[in-house]
């Protein structure tokens, strides 16, 4: 993955992932803490693109994928409505601080409003305390705490 140094989040661009994006799509799951293969990230992506309430988008500055952002839209019987949830949001590391995961989180609103969604959650792992900031001050509030079992043998 290269990334552009510099330069503003209104020189980003915001695309649909492709599968000849993979290699920089596993490299972000990696600094996201998620490692994968190419192999992987490029199975992922066929998987996001043959469903139609999924979206895999990425952040390009000078032709260079910088930042991701995956978007799962989905019903919630509780509220008896449909929600999006980010489901991955990361930004390169010599590229943070630099507005892109904000025009991340903005497409993800803006496609929540086209798809007349009143609520996006963002689940994030309960160490990563400058993520949270970083959505608070994206307007963010705390939310339901989420739990979690592995299922492994």
């Amino acid at each position: 993955m290269t990334a552009a140094a510099g330069g503003s989040a209104a020189e980003v661009r915001i695309r649909q992932a492709e599968i000849g994006d993979a290699c920089d799509v596993a490299a972000l799951l990696e600094v996201l803490g998620y490692p994968c293969t190419r192999d992987e990230a490029a199975e992922r992506i066929v998987l996001v693109q043959s469903d139609p309430r999924m979206q895999l988008l990425l952040a390009e500055r000078g032709g260079a994928v910088c930042g991701l952002v995956a978007l799962d839209i989905r019903y919630s019987l509780a509220r008896g409505s449909d929600l999006a949830r980010v489901t991955a949001l990361v930004v390169a590391p010599q590229c943070a601080g630099q507005g892109i995961g904000r025009r991340l989180l903005q497409e993800v609103e803006r496609i929540a409003r086209r798809e007349r969604l009143a609520r996006i959650e963002v689940t994030s792992n309960p160490g990563r305390t400058d993520a949270h900031a970083f959505y608070q001050r994206c307007g963010y509030s705390d939310g339901s705490r989420h739990f979690i079992k592995l299922l492994g043998d």
